[in-house]
């Protein structure tokens, strides 16, 4: 098995370079935009000015949404689909305050302007397409907004929630049809509106680069296939994957991807899953629990049916290592990404695999065939959090340091349920690791 050389980083981490990069493009355009608003933003009255004003910004909030959820390579190798989902959610709260504010700016300014009351003037407004569409659009993101409220999001179907969420492209169209109709601030300036809608242009193709040609492309060319079904456990399956010209497809240890089998549950079924083996350019494995309908039916795929792959995705790789010595720590089926970095791993490691019990050691022999290979250190923490006396408590900052020394010298890789997750993540800052040497994978996109 070939294993990928890799060694510590050295100066500007790549999170860090690729943020700076994202804000200071956004930032750039926002300077833009307020010039141009400067020069030729004055509406019919003070009201209506300040209401194109937050239309502008509401535009340039959903040109950020879209380059967010764009899923462009370089964005998603150095920050990662996690923390980018996060940023899109919150943004997308920004988004909707903002058309909420210039609806009702309008909607106030217009009827300021003809002395007309505020109802009358609304469905004046309705009867004007242009002002319709933009309203139709102001309400989708508004409802959307509404069911990504976590009380809501949490007594929804993830399928579903995520239905609705498609129809913030519609939001979208309607929007750019809105502002071509309207016209907009940098309508009396040949350059100024070059300008707009070109970036919105290169926002639109970074889009449908990044969730469409991509995708197709990849799958076209690599011609994805299963290879082989092979159950692990009662309730976990490996499925390999494979196809033509894997070792030009750019995947490492740690990735994920969106895995379609289109003559198992449906086109539209798909489902996130960590690679549990390094990429080898032969075969690509996914290990899965049966969780749900999806992954349950997995062991029943057959030998040769196609699989529709998108990605590969996640910062979660060795790309952002800034020590030699590293330490993996895993939970229940967190251990797959673990799995795949401790094979792809050179240098000294440890890792920590948590389980309630033995029996829910997944890929347990593969792991200390691994680390007998690469001379690593492998402990598997076994039992119900607090119980015993002492209490079982393996995260405790002590209980830590105590099984790995050394921990504020290595990089640290954390991938497992969320509690679990926040429980080492407060430990490691208990203990003075500093935050770039800790790396977080979360389970859910959303």
């Amino acid at each position: 098995m070939a294993v990928r050389s890799q060694s510590a980083r050295t100066g500007l981490s790549p999170a860090v370079a690729a943020q700076v990069v994202l804000g200071a493009g956004f930032l750039a355009h926002l300077v833009v935009v307020e010039v141009l608003f400067a020069g030729a933003g004055a509406g019919k009255n003070s009201v209506l000015t300040v209401a194109k004003f937050f239309a502008l910004h509401a535009a340039s909030i959903m040109m950020l949404q879209l380059v967010l959820v764009a899923r462009l390579p370089w964005l998603d190798r150095r920050i990662g689909m996690d923390r980018l989902t996060v940023w899109h959610r919150w943004t997308g709260f920004t988004l909707a305050w903002t058309v909420l504010t210039h609806a009702t700016l309008v909607v106030l300014g217009y009827a300021v302007l003809y002395s007309m009351p505020v109802t009358a003037t609304f469905l004046s407004l309705a009867g004007v397409i242009a002002s319709l569409l933009g309203m139709c659009a102001a309400a989708i993101i508004l409802a959307m907004a509404v069911a990504s409220l976590r009380y809501a999001r949490r007594r929804m179907r993830y399928e579903t929630w995520h239905a609705l969420h498609i129809g913030l492209y519609l939001a979208v169209l309607l929007a750019l049809i809105h502002q071509g109709l309207e016209g907009t601030t940098f309508a009396s300036s040949p350059a100024a509106r070059a300008y707009w809608w070109t970036v919105w242009t290169l926002v639109l193709l970074a889009f449908l680069t990044g969730r469409i040609v991509l995708p197709i492309w990849r799958n076209a060319h690599h011609r994805f296939r299963v290879a082989a079904v092979e159950p692990e456990s009662d309730d976990v399956v490996s499925v390999y994957v494979t196809g033509r010209h894997l070792h030009r497809l750019d995947a490492r240890a740690g990735q994920f991807f969106i895995w379609r089998f289109p003559t198992h549950n449906g086109w539209w079924q798909a489902n996130p899953f960590s690679l549990s083996a390094a990429p080898d350019g032969r075969t690509l494995r996914l290990t899965a629990k049966a969780v749900g309908t999806t992954s349950a039916g997995l062991r029943r795929l057959p030998v040769g049916a196609p699989a529709f792959l998108e990605g590969p995705y996640g910062a979660f790789t060795a790309l952002h290592r800034t020590r030699e010595a590293t330490l993996l720590i895993a939970g229940g089926v967190g251990i797959t990404p673990i799995r795949a970095m401790l094979e792809e791993s050179t240098g000294p490691a440890v890792v920590l695999y948590r389980v309630h019990s033995m029996d829910d050691a997944v890929l347990l022999r593969e792991l200390q065939w691994l680390a007998g290979e690469r001379g690593a250190q492998l402990h598997v923490l076994a039992g119900r959090t607090g119980s015993g006396n002492p209490p079982f408590a393996p995260f405790e900052p002590a209980n830590l340091r105590g099984l790995v020394p050394d921990i504020a010298d290595r990089d640290v890789y954390v991938c497992g349920p969320p509690a679990m997750t926040d429980a080492v993540l407060r430990s490691l800052r208990e203990l003075g690791v500093p935050r770039g040497q800790v790396h977080a994978e979360r389970f859910s996109l959303a």
